[in-house]
């Protein structure tokens, strides 16, 4: 599940910001002005109500979810309401799934129609255009802020206020390798993983694969510098630093000096690089991690009993690689109100306790977002999930606010240039700055 900087999704987020906002001024306090007051006490929690204090009557809960049918997770979607059906058959839902931007779109619609759905289930990176549409509402009265892994609870954690409740945590990049080719063991940091990778770069083979066309891979490397893509307000970018020359300068290296990369790699080369074994170690996202796990005489085969998996190496001499952490979540449509949000409620936290988090992990492989699962033996005693959580836990909450839409589009430009060749790291993060300044000053 790769959320990334989707941009078909990015450049229809902001087509329903325009939508939601014409006939309003420009600019960050024309909005600001337009938006509710946040009436929740960050960090209250209210407790699920017992059976006997639900609401009495027949009630049916509309749900809509970005899972699907071809991966399974729908049915998984499924499963779980139908459990809750059964200790409470007064509610029944209906469960529809959409691609997140259909879900998005059609929500925009359904609540202009006074008609929006009971219940989201969607990626993290939706906020932005959800929030600035003004089309959700906080979910602090809901929760116990306690019973969540605090990486995961803080990918929503804005405007001091709780806007979604994590269901699956991750989608951080990570190092995998082949141990026929690397060895068993991870390198210990970024010059020994070089060292490693330098020997093992020969004929068709290469040492370290990566997407070289995207910005989000940039971004763990940044973190390791010691930088971040906004200043503390969480809008204004701060791409022209040194830790972004610095960044650049390391994966240039990669490429060029270090020559341990392929001469040009997109996310399908890398892929396949390391599938087919031609690749010793790979840059990937957790959400391949059964792929490449998968038994070598697999319909689509994987790495089997030969795969590594551990988090980016430190790099020498400072800081662990922060890669972006992001997941799915609930989110709950601003017009849900009454009888109806005390179920959905009811239902979130039913959905997140541990007992079925730990039933998602089983059947989805994915990480929970409940802190109690997270820790539990589904996660620990599985050393390809002890590893992802190990990543994960490095991880840093991938903003989700619309300027980061700006920040994205004006980091890949930088990123293909320097992979083209060049090394003028100044310029590149200094026109990255410019870039990305001139389109949220268009928002």
């Amino acid at each position: 599940m790769r959320f990334g900087s989707r941009l078909a999704s990015l450049v229809a987020g902001l087509a329903i910001v325009a939508m939601a906002c014409s006939g309003c001024g420009d600019g960050e306090s024309e909005r600001a002005s337009s938006e509710p007051s946040i009436s929740a006490t960050p960090g209250s929690s209210a407790p699920s109500p017992s059976e006997d204090t639900l609401p009495e009557g027949e009630f049916v809960i509309a749900l809509w979810s970005m899972e699907s049918e071809a991966d399974g997770s729908l049915q998984y979607v499924q499963g779980l309401t139908d459990a809750y059906t059964a200790e409470h058959p007064n509610v029944t839902f209906e469960i529809v799934s959409k691609d997140v931007d259909a879900l998005r779109e059609d929500l925009q619609t359904s609540s202009e129609a006074g008609d929006p759905p009971d219940l989201l289930w969607t990626e993290s990176a939706q906020w932005g255009p959800l929030r600035a549409a003004d089309l959700i509402q906080p979910v602090d009265d809901f929760i116990d802020p306690a019973a969540y892994v605090p990486n995961a609870l803080s990918v929503l954690r804005l405007e001091d206020a709780t806007w979604g409740i994590p269901i699956s945590f991750g989608n951080q990049l990570m190092l995998y390798w082949n141990k026929e080719l690397a060895g068993p063991t991870p390198p210990v940091d970024t010059d020994a993983w070089v060292a490693a990778a330098k020997p093992l770069t020969t004929g068709d083979q290469v040492g370290v694969a990566f997407n070289q066309t995207d910005s989000f891979w940039l971004v763990p490397f940044l973190g390791g510098f010691g930088g971040s893509v906004f200043a503390a307000d969480g809008v204004t970018p701060t791409l022209d630093t040194d830790a972004m020359r610095r960044a650049l300068e390391f994966l240039y290296n990669l490429k060029f000096t270090d020559k341990v990369t392929p001469l040009e790699s997109d996310y399908n080369v890398a892929d396949d690089l390391f599938k087919e074994g031609n690749a010793a170690y790979i840059i990937n996202g957790d959400w391949t991690l059964n792929a490449y796990a998968a038994s070598a005489d697999a319909e689509a085969p994987g790495l089997g009993d030969n795969l590594g998996v551990g988090a980016l190496p430190l790099m020498t001499g400072g800081e662990d690689p922060e890669p972006y952490v992001a997941g799915t979540y609930f989110m709950v449509p601003k017009q849900l109100a009454g009888d109806e949000l005390t179920i959905a409620a009811d239902f979130m936290n039913f959905a997140t306790n541990h007992e079925n988090q730990v039933g998602m992990v089983e059947a989805l492989n994915r990480l929970p977002g409940n802190a109690e699962a997270f820790g539990s033996d589904v996660v620990t005693g599985d050393p390809l999930l002890a590893a992802s959580a190990e990543a994960a836990a490095k991880g840093v909450a991938q903003p989700v606010q619309l300027e980061m839409r700006c920040v994205f589009d004006a980091m890949n430009v930088g990123v293909r240039n320097m992979f083209a060749g060049s090394s003028d790291f100044a310029g590149l993060s200094a026109a990255m700055q410019s870039s990305a300044e001139t389109c949220i000053d268009r928002l």
